[in-house]
C-alpha cells in the first residue's frame, strides 16, 4: 500500500514539512533508510542520521530544528515515537486478522467461545472455559480448565494457561508464556526432604496486560497472584506466586521477583534485577539493571540502583570510591609502613 505525506499527517494530527505529495511504502530504521519509506526520529542520538538518510519522509518532533539542510520531507508531530508506534499499529491491522477454528483444534464441549474468535491447529481449550469475542488463540496454545479470557486478547504459540487463570480484555501473552504453574512452595522436613505445599490459588492478569516471550508466571499457594491492568512484562522473567504488580508497571527482562511482593503502580524495574520476597515497592519507583532488592522501598518515586540496592545519588558516590579501592589500599598500607617507621 501507497500513502502521501499529507495523508500520513492527517492520520498523526500533524504537519508536512516539505513535499505533501511525496510517497511512500514501506517502513525503515533512519540510519537505513531508502527511498520510498517512512522512518522516524525521537532520539537525539540519532539525530546525525536525519541529514544522510535517504528515506522519503521522516516523522519528527514539533520542536526539531534542523543544524543544515535535509532532503527528507518532515512530518512533524507532538511525539515523533508514539505517533510511529500509531503508525506500527494501523499497519498491522492492514494486514488483516486471522479468522475461524481449525477443525485439528481440541474444544471442550462445556467451553464457551464468542465472537470472531481464531483458533490454531492444535491449540487446546479446557471444560468450562470462557473466551471473549474477537480473541486470537494460535496453534499449540493450550489453555486448562475453568478458565476465562477477556475479549480482544491474543495468545500466542505455545502458551500455556494452567486451570482457573484469569486473563482480561486487550492482553497479550508471547510465545511460551506460563501462566499459573505451581508457586515454589516447599516445607523441609526431619529426615532433609522436602514435603510439596499444594498451590490451589491462580493467577489473575487483569485487562491491556502485556505478557513477554517465555515468561513464567505461578499461582498463588492461596488466593491469587495479580498482575494488575495496564503492566507490561518483558521475556525470560520470573514472577512467584501471591506476587502482586501494580498498574502501569514495567519489568525489564530476566528479572525474578520472589513469592509475596508487592510492587505498587508505575514502577520501572530494570533488566536482571532481583528481588527477595514479602517486599513492599512503593508507586512510582525506578529500579536499575542488575540491580538486588532486599528489603521493602517505602518513598514513593524514588532511584535504587546496587546489589544490594540503595539510593541512586549515594551508589553513584559510592561507585567512585568503588573504583579508587585497590589504589587507595595501596595509600593506606604504605601510610601505615611510614608510621610504624
Amino acid at each position: 500500500m501507497k500513502f502521501t505525506a499529507q495523508q500520513i499527517a492527517a492520520a498523526l494530527n500533524g504537519t508536512v514539512d516539505g513535499d505533501p505529495n511525496a510517497v511512500v511504502s514501506n517502513l525503515s530504521k533512519i540510519e537505513d533508510g531508502l527511498p520510498g519509506t517512512l522512518s522516524f526520529l525521537a532520539n537525539p542520538k540519532y539525530t546525525s542520521y536525519i541529514y544522510d538518510t535517504k528515506a522519503t519522509l521522516v516523522i519528527v518532533n514539533n520542536n526539531f530544528k534542523p543544524d543544515k539542510p535535509i532532503t527528507a520531507t518532515l512530518i512533524r508531530v507532538e511525539d515523533a515515537y508514539s505517533s510511529f508506534a500509531t503508525l506500527l499499529e494501523m499497519y498491522n491491522e492492514a494486514k488483516g486478522k486471522r479468522a475461524g477454528i481449525s477443525s485439528k483444534a481440541g474444544i471442550a464441549e462445556s467451553a464457551t467461545i464468542g465472537k470472531n474468535v481464531f483458533v490454531g491447529d492444535f491449540a487446546s481449550i479446557g471444560e468450562n472455559t470462557i473466551v471473549g469475542d474477537n480473541c486470537t488463540i494460535y496453534p499449540n496454545a493450550t489453555i486448562g480448565y475453568n478458565c476465562v479470557l477477556g475479549n480482544n486478547t491474543i495468545i500466542y504459540p505455545g502458551v500455556t494457561i494452567y486451570d482457573g487463570c484469569i486473563v482480561g480484555n486487550d492482553c497479550t501473552l508471547h510465545a511460551g508464556v506460563v501462566i499459573g504453574a505451581d508457586g515454589f512452595g516447599f516445607a523441609p522436613q526431619s529426615d532433609n526432604n522436602y514435603k510439596k505445599i499444594p498451590q490451589i490459588g491462580n493467577v489473575i492478569l487483569e485487562d491491556n496486560v502485556e505478557i513477554g516471550a517465555n515468561t513464567t508466571i505461578d499461582r498463588a499457594t492461596i488466593g491469587s497472584t495479580i498482575i494488575r491492568k495496564g503492566a507490561k512484562i518483558d521475556n525470560l522473567i520470573q514472577i512467584a506466586h501471591n506476587v502482586i504488580v501494580g498498574e502501569n508497571t514495567i519489568i525489564a527482562a530476566q528479572t525474578g521477583i520472589s513469592g509475596s511482593t508487592k510492587i505498587g503502580k508505575n514502577c520501572l524495574i530494570g533488566g536482571q534485577v532481583g528481588i527477595i520476597g514479602h517486599l513492599e515497592i512503593a508507586d512510582g519507583v525506578m529500579v536499575a539493571a542488575q540491580s538486588g532488592i532486599g528489603k521493602s522501598i517505602t518513598e514513593e518515586n524514588s532511584v535504587h540502583e546496587g546489589s544490594p540496592a540503595f539510593s541512586k545519588r549515594d551508589f553513584q558516590r559510592s561507585y567512585i570510591h568503588f573504583r579508587r579501592l585497590d589504589s587507595t589500599i595501596k595509600r593506606i598500607n604504605e601510610l601505615e609502613r611510614k608510621f610504624k617507621k
